[in-house]
Parts: structure tokens; C-alpha cells; sequence
């Protein structure tokens, strides 16, 4: 079975080199030619559109930005690709999103999951991703040797959505711990306690995650500006799943004064 991937950037890039490397016929489409470069000595070849790609490939998966270039898509890969196939959405998107794709899908003969990822760019190139699944079993099954080329845990958390709402509630948990390092660190200047000192004592102690090891790095949050504009719109989207829920307010309470920092 032929593998498509269409978003090649970053993380997309590296998971695509796996795939590539892990033995996959892999079919790569790129709105940019020269996002295709870093693969012309590959195994890999090239679809001339999205409709292309759908009409040769079994397993698709797709890692653009943002909802809206998931939906564009994913319209030329269900009106191409043949019944019983799948596509697998790595993008980290608004749940509903998902399940209105998944419902179009079904309707032409095929299935959708989604399988957001954690562990970036360094993390996709080491095969070490966390890949978290929303979708039927016998879906996951099928594409779970796809999945094994990058990841290094697959976890199946239920039904279409259910990863991207596993997904934007840790990246939302990495925001405020974050944003509740960046305050720490604030304290210990003000009381007089060694920043630097400080940040590798608590890097063994109770109060360590690993939102404390990125924010105790930054020389200012405004260094954080590109993490912080995809942790914003991964809150927001948590916002857009929970609304005005206690448990959201205080995470995203904790969370936005450090991300507008970021941005600052």
C-alpha cells in the first residue's frame, strides 16, 4: 500500500524522512516545489496535486498548520481516494473539526482519525513522537505500522476527537506550567534567590516538569515567540471544546500573561 503525506515542514518533514526510511512507498505533495528538495535523492515520488495523491494512496497523512488547511485538503482527498481508505490527521485542530471530516469521509467509503503528535521537529527525526489517536479500533490497527516509523508511543485515547482534545489539553497544561515557572523564576529575583541556582535545584525536585526546564532557558518570554503563537492557538482551542468551564479558566488564567509575554 502506497503512503501519501501532505505537510512538509518542521515536524511534518522529519516524520516524512521516517516513513521514507522505515522502507513505506511514500507519495509527498508540497504546495511549494522547493519544500520537495530535501527528498529527490529518496525513495519517495511526488504527486502533482492532492487529488493526485488521494487517487494513488491507501493511508494518508496530513500535518498542515491550521483548520482551514485541513478542510482544504481533505475535500480533494475524499473525492479521490478509494473506498477503504484512511486519513490520518496529524495537524492539531479543533476536535469538531475532525468530526465533521470523519462524518464526509465515511460517506464516500472512507475512514478519518485523528493523530496529533508531541515532541517536535527533534522528536520526529528520533522516531520518538508521541502520537495520541482518535478513531475506531480496526482503524488504528491499520495504520499503527505507519505510525511506528515516527512515534515512540501511540496511545488510542477513543472515538474521532478524542486525540486533539488529549492534545490541546497538554499543550494548555504546558502553557501554564510555563507560565507558572516564569513567576517562579520572577520570585527568586525578587527575594534574592540565584536564578540560575534555583532552575537546576528545581530541575530534581518536586516542583520540576519540563515547562519549567524551557521557561528556566528563555532569556526573556518574548525568545518563546514562535512556541508561544502555537501554545496560544492550542488554549484558545481548548477554550472553543470547553468554554466557560472552572477547569479551563484556571488553566488558561495561569497560562495567557505568560503567552502575551511571548508575544510582546
Amino acid at each position: 500500500m502506497k503512503i501519501g503525506f501532505i505537510g512538509l515542514g518542521s515536524q511534518g518533514g522529519p516524520m516524512a524522512e521516517r516513513l521514507i526510511a522505515a522502507g513505506h512507498e511514500t507519495v509527498l505533495w508540497a504546495r511549494r516545489p522547493e519544500s520537495l528538495e530535501p527528498y529527490k535523492d529518496t525513495a519517495a515520488t511526488y504527486a502533482e496535486s492532492v487529488a493526485d495523491l488521494g487517487a494513488q494512496c491507501g493511508i494518508v497523512g496530513v500535518c498542515v498548520v491550521d483548520d482551514a488547511g485541513v478542510e482544504t485538503v481533505c475535500a480533494d482527498l475524499i473525492g479521490t481516494m478509494a473506498p477503504g481508505g484512511i486519513i490520518v490527521i496529524h495537524s492539531t485542530i479543533n476536535p469538531d473539526t475532525c468530526i465533521a471530516l470523519a462524518a464526509k469521509a465515511k460517506a464516500a467509503g472512507l475512514s478519518l482519525i485523528d493523530a496529533p503528535v508531541s515532541g517536535g521537529g527533534g522528536g520526529a527525526a528520533a522516531g520518538t513522537l508521541t502520537v495520541m489517536l482518535g478513531g475506531d479500533e480496526a482503524d488504528v490497527a491499520a495504520v499503527k505500522p505507519f505510525l511506528e516509523a515516527f512515534a515512540g508511543l501511540i496511545v488510542h485515547l477513543g472515538p474521532v476527537g478524542a486525540g486533539q482534545n488529549a492534545k490541546l489539553i497538554n499543550n494548555t497544561l504546558m502553557a501554564a506550567h510555563m507560565g507558572l515557572a516564569h513567576n517562579a523564576l520572577l520570585a527568586a529575583d525578587t527575594i534574592g534567590v540565584d536564578r540560575k541556582a534555583l532552575a537546576e535545584l528545581i530541575k530534581v525536585s518536586s516542583g520540576r516538569s519540563f515547562g519549567f526546564e524551557v521557561a528556566a532557558r528563555l532569556p526573556q518570554p518574548n525568545s518563546f515567540a514562535h512556541g508561544g503563537a502555537l501554545l496560544t492557538k492550542d488554549v484558545r482551542l481548548l477554550g472553543e471544546v470547553m468554554g466557560d468551564d472552572p477547569a479551563y479558566a484556571v488553566l488558561r488564567g495561569v497560562a495567557q500573561p505568560f503567552l502575551d509575554q511571548t508575544q510582546s
